[in-house]
C-alpha cells in the first residue's frame, strides 16, 4: 500500500453512505450481498447506491462478481488488511500500535497500547 492508495480508499469511505455500505458488507464476510438487498437493508435508491459502489469499487474496496442476473458486492478484505497495516505500519509510533504475524492462526494481530492513564474516580 502506497499514500496514494491510502488516500483514495480515505477519500471513499470519508462519506456516510459509503462508510455504512462498507460497513454493512464487512459484516456479511466473503459471501457479500446483492446490490438490491444492499439498497433495501440501507434505505438507499437504485442509482444512489450504484454511483456509490462505483467509487467504491474504483477505491479498490469492494469487488463484485455476477450470480445469474445479480451482482454480488462483498469487502476486498485483501485490500482492506493492507489500508490498515499501512496505518499501523507507517503512521503509528510503536508506543502506541504494533501489527503482528501469528502463524498458528494465521493472522495478522493488531496490538494496540493503553496509551492513556485512566481517570480517577472523584471521592464523594
Amino acid at each position: 500500500m502506497d499514500i496514494q492508495n491510502a488516500l483514495i480508499a480515505f477519500d471513499a469511505l470519508s462519506q456516510e453512505t459509503r462508510l455504512r455500505v462498507f460497513r454493512l458488507l464487512v459484516e456479511q464476510g466473503s459471501d457479500g450481498l446483492p446490490a438490491g438487498a444492499i439498497g433495501e437493508k440501507l434505505g438507499i435508491p437504485h442509482n444512489t447506491l450504484s454511483f456509490h459502489l462505483s467509487h467504491m469499487s474504483n477505491a479498490g474496496l469492494v469487488v463484485s462478481r455476477r450470480s445469474g442476473r445479480s451482482v454480488i458486492y462483498s469487502a476486498n478484505f485483501d485490500y482492506f488488511t493492507g489500508l490498515i497495516r499501512f496505518m499501523i505500519e507507517d503512521c503509528c509510533s510503536v508506543e502506541f500500535a504494533s501489527i503482528r504475524n501469528d502463524k498458528k492462526r494465521g493472522c495478522s494481530v493488531i496490538e494496540l497500547a493503553n496509551c492513556c492513564a485512566p481517570k480517577k474516580e472523584k471521592k464523594s
